[in-house]
């Protein structure tokens, strides 16, 4: 396989919280120039098979992909799959016991925000629900910034989403091992999403990349939308470290809420291993 310019692996489409359908992403990867390209909609496959067929549409070679939400040290980490048999009913068994648990979430979440004034939030997010089973915070943001509540998403977490705000209701998802399991086992590679995002300590992130290493996962995300320059030199030291493969993603939700592009991304470091050469067989 020719070494691909241009991997954008991480991003999402209204099959989970992302605005835009598989078909208007890969449209819009082939216009900012991606060659390789993954569809990782949150703990859920269905739109693999629109995403791979629209990738072969715009001439784009794609990988499968998913975002296991992940309960690690109480804490939720995200763990990318790429490369996988989207069909494995195992790995499909897996999503759906991680996806259970958004409807009565959601549900909570509207009533704790009417207590605070906010009334019909659950309802107004259900509208920008294009799976009601991915029902997110996201959702919630997205209805708060429509009606005027805040200015914008940014905000509405600040002040509603997180910990210790109204809204904010915790949610047990997978194991980490499972969420490894269930990638490896149909055939992927599994893969820490955006490691600095987490708020962990470093003894805690030591313990997630020694653990998910353990497990069998074997790649980090080092350049994302969300990665500082310095950011990403830090976790391409974890990379060399832990002997884990180096992806590439813009984690892209929408044209109007995502700081970074599909494919508006600086190169990995020259010295790492780009997940994708672990992968040459899975690439359609």
């Amino acid at each position: 396989m020719s070494f691909p310019h241009n991997a954008d692996l991480h991003c999402h489409s209204v099959v989970s919280d992302g605005t835009l359908t598989p078909e208007q992403l890969a449209a819009r990867a082939r216009a900012n120039g991606v060659d390789l390209w993954s569809l990782t909609d949150h703990d859920e496959v269905g739109g693999q098979q629109r995403a791979l067929e629209a990738a072969r549409a715009e001439g784009l070679r794609y990988l499968t992909g998913v975002e296991v939400s992940v309960t690690f040290a109480d804490e939720t980490v995200h763990i990318v799959g790429l490369g996988f048999d989207h069909t494995d009913p195992r790995l499909a068994e897996g999503l759906a016991d991680t996806r259970d648990g958004r409807g009565p979430r959601a549900v909570e979440m509207g009533e704790q925000l009417a207590r605070v004034g906010i009334a019909g939030a659950y309802e107004g997010a259900l509208r920008y629900v294009g799976n009601p089973r991915l029902i997110s915070r996201t959702h919630f943001a997205r209805f708060l910034v429509e009606t005027g509540v805040c200015r914008d998403t940014a905000e509405v977490f600040r002040r509603y989403l997180v910990e210790g705000k109204p809204g904010y209701v915790p949610h047990r998802w997978a194991r980490l091992g499972d969420a490894v399991r269930w990638i490896t086992q149909s055939g992927g590679v599994a893969v820490i999403a955006h490691p600095a995002r987490y708020d962990i300590s470093p003894t805690v992130e030591y313990a997630l990349f020694s653990e998910f290493k353990q497990h069998g996962g074997q790649a980090v995300e080092v350049i994302t939308g969300s990665h500082t320059a310095a950011e990403a030199a830090r976790y391409a030291a974890m990379a060399r470290e832990f002997g884990l493969a180096a992806s590439r993603g813009s984690d892209f939700h929408s044209p109007d809420e995502s700081h970074t592009d599909l494919g508006q991304l600086p190169p990995l470091p020259a010295d790492l291993t780009p997940v994708w050469t672990l992968l040459a067989n899975r690439i359609h």
